[in-house]
């Protein structure tokens, strides 16, 4: 999701993830039909989801579908498996279908849900900055259920299709490929979009708008286009066709293929900064400025490879997608706009760990205890800078073998911190448990504060340091430069402190003009070092 301060600023509230799974099923396929009304804002679903049972005996399933309250939410009229109809109760968002017979392990079974109402969330009926009335679903990170019947987690991922009813000055654009447009003579149209590759439903969504539609080629053999509000085509196209060339460009050299049928950008109303629409990627209009938008571009585009096609299992571990969005947003930009912004970028994102720890005390970047606000700069930011030091723990090298791993094994699927640890790991040889549980399970971040003298007899640089944050000390692999009077280049020397209190002695032929901890900004810390 989203790089952007209004989202960071959401009141999400999400608890450690107790999210009641259900075993015994796995869905296959939605296939979700639509119609929409410039009259009114209530919609008309009929959503076809396809089964697979993995136990035997099971006498009920559950989707989750909000009910009526205050005039919106959805109400149920039938279920049925083929044409026979099928007993079912809805109430507290959740829509339980029963099975009779009982379901066999490995059994397939097909069944609509048909319901109408007025969505609480989800999907947005906003004006866009034209006045003009449009449609965009925002789901994340739960609220696909407000106008979908769905397993509303990313633990179920399954493949899709829309097929959307609306009048017929809208052009429609969702997630995958676009198989049909049907002008049915009544003034309405419909459009039928379908993915083939699995994906939580959190990510499927629609955008329905007029729309300047544009194909302009293919990056890494993926078609690319842009859907832009008619009157902001010619801004949009600047703001975001390179910037989507670009990355995709370079995702898919340093991680792997990109794993669905296009790359869409997408210009939505009612939202801001962006959203990850698996092929689909929806940019707040306040974004296209034109001018290129590329480290927003980056971040969304990331999340193509984490987040929507390698998925958490559970919101716990949700840096799985923000963290490395956000820090392959970096790499990028490295990538196209050199090294010193990628440490202008690092820094920055440091500043604003510190500033969300001080807010937000005890939150570590994964939880294992009850927690609020997923759109937070710990699990986004922080989240970035666990994978930077996982690199400068491994090599640079290596650490993009490991990434590419990690993608190669979950593409498509679901995955969770343990995992990726022990693929990076195996990948590099390296024990990161410490790593793994100091920057990722606790909260808070090392301040280390110093003073350093030079010894004329003994021609050593004298360091003394002291961590100052509460708790236990942290493990600190880190560079010193030692800078020379005049010309030359500083020598780096390492060190690495793992108590309250150390003294370390580096050699230097002279005195030095400066003494700098950590140069090369590997390490998350809130360092002071002084000379005394």
């Amino acid at each position: 999701m989203r790089l952007l301060a209004p989202l960071l600023a959401l009141p999400v509230f999400l608890y450690a993830d107790t999210y009641p799974r259900q075993p015994g099923v796995d869905v296959q396929h939605y296939r979700f039909a639509i119609t929409l009304s410039d009259d009114a804002d209530s919609i008309t679903g009929e959503t076809t989801v396809t089964v697979r049972f993995l136990q035997d005996g099971l006498s009920e399933w559950a989707l989750d579908l909000a009910t009526p309250a205050n005039g919106k939410g959805m109400t149920v009229s039938e279920v049925q498996s083929g044409t026979t109809a099928v007993a079912f109760k809805h109430a507290s968002d959740r829509l339980r279908i029963s099975l009779r017979p009982p379901a066999k392990a490995g059994e397939l079974r097909e069944y609509t849900i048909k319901y109408h109402g007025v969505p609480a969330g989800g999907l947005l009926m906003p004006k866009n900055k034209f006045g003009d009335r449009c449609f965009f679903s925002v789901n994340w990170p739960d609220l696909a259920h407000q106008w979908l019947p769905v397993i509303d987690h990313p633990y179920d991922k399954a493949t899709s299709e829309f097929i959307v009813t609306a009048p017929s000055k809208y052009q429609v654009v969702s997630n995958g490929l676009l198989e049909e447009e049907i002008d049915l003579g009544d003034g309405r149209r419909s459009t039928h979009w379908k993915q083939s590759v699995p994906i939580p439903v959190w990510l499927d969504q629609i955008g329905v708008a007029q729309f300047a539609s544009r194909h302009f080629g293919r990056a890494a053999g993926v078609p690319l286009q842009t859907w832009l509000f008619s009157r902001d085509r010619e801004a949009g196209i600047v703001s975001l066709e390179e910037p989507l060339r670009q990355a995709i460009e370079f995702f898919d050299d340093h991680v792997g293929p990109y794993p669905y049928e296009k790359l869409a950008g997408v210009e939505a109303a009612g939202m801001g900064g962006g959203m990850e629409v698996a092929s689909a990627i929806f940019f707040g209009e306040r974004g296209i400025t034109g001018r290129p938008a590329f480290s927003l571009v980056a971040h969304e585009t990331a999340h193509q490879w984490f987040g929507d096609s390698v998925t958490e299992k559970d919101w716990d571990d949700v840096w799985l997608s923000e963290g490395f969005a956000t820090y392959f947003a970096l790499l990028a930009g490295e990538h196209h706009e050199g090294h010193d912004a990628f440490i202008a970028g690092l820094k920055s994102s440091r500043t604003r760990i510190f500033a969300a720890e001080k807010r937000l005390p005890g939150v570590a970047v994964v939880q294992d205890k009850p927690w609020k606000g997923i759109p937070n700069q710990i699990v986004y930011q922080k989240g970035g800078w666990a994978l930077h030091m996982i690199r400068g723990q491994v090599g640079t090298e290596k650490f993009w073998a490991g990434i590419r791993e990690y993608y190669r094994r979950f593409r498509d699927s679901n995955a969770s911190t343990a995992d990726f640890e022990k693929v990076m790991e195996e990948v590099s040889g390296a024990d990161l448990r410490w790593l793994f549980q100091q920057w990722l399970y606790r909260a808070g971040s090392p301040e280390v504060e110093g003073s350093w003298r030079y010894n004329p007899q003994s021609k050593k640089v004298e360091i003394a340091l002291a961590q100052t944050q509460p708790g236990e000390s942290y493990r600190l692999p880190m560079e010193v430069a030692i800078a020379p009077t005049g010309t030359g280049a500083p020598a780096i020397a390492r060190i690495e402190m793992s108590a309250r209190q150390q003294q370390f002695e580096i050699e230097s032929p002279a005195e030095p003009a400066s003494v700098e901890l950590d140069p090369h900004v590997w390490l998350l810390m809130d360092a002071r070092l002084t000379k005394q």
